[in-house]
């Protein structure tokens, strides 16, 4: 009985020197810390500062909710710089960062720091508005510390999850939680808008553009936005999965100037309670199509308005978003599986994912000085139009693309159909 119980304490005194030199994996690991995690991962977290130049006009009504829009040209041009703070990480050994677009988003002039102090000055070679990423290449960098892309996938919740990145300017700082959510869509404030994933790690300004990794170590999202009344953290953080920005990191090598996003030609709704029993369905779940444009590649594969589509590439859909999310992370160029109910069964039914044709062209003509609006510049509505400005697929006729300065006073706005 001594033997064992002098071996068994033999044991216990020596995790605590094994567990240094490795990831925490067991409850009893855990409680050590996650210092060795912190230490294999911050130095891939950066801190960004960027600058940019916006124009601003001085005239009576600046800043009011309803009449500054009668006034936009009018009084003395004015330059101002403004400045924002927030966080990065590096992705690749040669220099490609992910960070938020509203980071970075038309600055003239990003300076990039890491942990160990050196600086880079960083151009933006892909950003997207609408998810809130943008891809930066750091100027003369060679042999980086860089994090590695997990499948997002495949998190589930509950896991373990530490948020790093640089709130408010004090410096790089780590908190840590779990995932608390996934596919959440329609809750994030800010430029994003799609699905993200959840965390109950602490996240407040600057920690935009931040990692949330698992226990591995691996990027599992990029922390974008907060759910708060106070602007302060309440628990409920939001992070863009690791999938979209392995897609952003494609096309940037790729060189693409503009992320590119599949095109349905669709619109539907979720497919809720009552409407799953007007339909016949056991369970309320996927995305009910209610218009189809005859160029889609819906339309092409066999779909039919009211036809509900419940899983793309073998994942669960339940919004558009969610369903713009699985076929963004497949890429232009490829197919995804889509399960189709109709009639009560289920087919999968294989789809193209395509960019949006330009097909009729679009034609863009700028109005002369002839006409009543000189400048206004106007396009047929085809699916490439429409889809750039985020119109309903049902729309037809002409579309105003630029109202240019005569159009603005007249009240005509981007994306107005004639």
């Amino acid at each position: 009985m001594i033997r064992i119980l002098m071996a068994a304490i033999a044991v216990a005194l020596a995790l605590p020197a094994a567990a240094e030199t490795r990831i925490p994996q067991t409850q009893s690991e855990i409680s050590l810390g996650f210092a060795p995690l912190v230490k294999r991962a911050a130095p891939a977290v950066v801190n960004i500062y960027a600058r940019r130049v916006v124009e601003t006009r001085n005239h009576p009504f600046a800043g009011d909710p309803f009449f500054e829009q009668f006034f936009q040209g009018f009084g003395a041009p004015r330059q101002r710089v403004q400045n924002s703070l927030g966080s990065g990480v590096i992705l690749s050994e040669d220099g490609f960062v992910v960070t938020n677009f509203h980071v970075v988003g038309l600055a003239t002039d990003i300076r990039v720091v890491m942990a160990d102090r050196r600086e880079y000055s960083a151009e933006v070679v892909l950003a997207d508005r609408e998810a809130d990423l943008a891809i930066l290449r750091l100027a003369g960098a060679e042999a980086l510390p860089f994090l590695p892309l997990r499948d997002s996938d495949n998190v589930e919740v509950g896991e373990l999850a530490l948020a790093i990145g640089n709130p408010f300017g004090v410096g790089q700082t780590v908190s840590s939680g779990i995932v608390s959510g996934l596919a959440r869509s329609g809750v994030a404030t800010g430029n994003a808008r799609g699905y993200f994933l959840q965390t109950d790690a602490p996240i407040n300004p600057g920690n935009s553009g931040g990692v949330l990794i698992d226990v591995n170590g691996a990027l599992i999202g990029i922390n974008t936005s907060i759910l708060s009344r106070s602007g302060g953290s309440n628990g409920i953080g939001f992070a863009i999965p690791a999938n979209l920005v392995a897609e952003f990191v494609k096309q940037a090598r790729a060189g693409h100037a503009q992320f590119q996003r599949p095109w349905a030609g669709m619109s539907g709704q979720p497919v809720e309670a009552d409407l799953a029993v007007s339909m016949g369905l056991s369970v309320p779940e996927g995305i009910v199509i209610s218009d189809l444009h005859r160029a889609s590649p819906f339309a092409e594969a066999g779909f039919q308005v009211g036809d509900v589509i419940t899983h793309v590439g073998g994942e669960p859909v339940n919004s558009p978003s969610e369903m713009l999310f699985r076929m963004t992370i497949t890429g232009i160029g490829g197919t995804a599986d889509v399960t189709r109910v109709r009639g009560g069964a289920a087919e999968q039914v294989e789809v193209a994912m395509i960019e949006p044709p330009d097909d009729p062209p679009a034609e863009e003509t700028v109005l002369d000085d002839a006409t009543a609006v000189p400048g206004l510049i106007v396009a047929r509505a085809n699916p490439a139009v429409i889809a750039r400005m985020g119109l309903p697929v049902a729309v037809q006729g002409g579309l105003v693309t630029d109202p240019g300065p005569w159009g603005q006073r007249a009240g005509f706005q981007t994306g107005d159909v004639i």
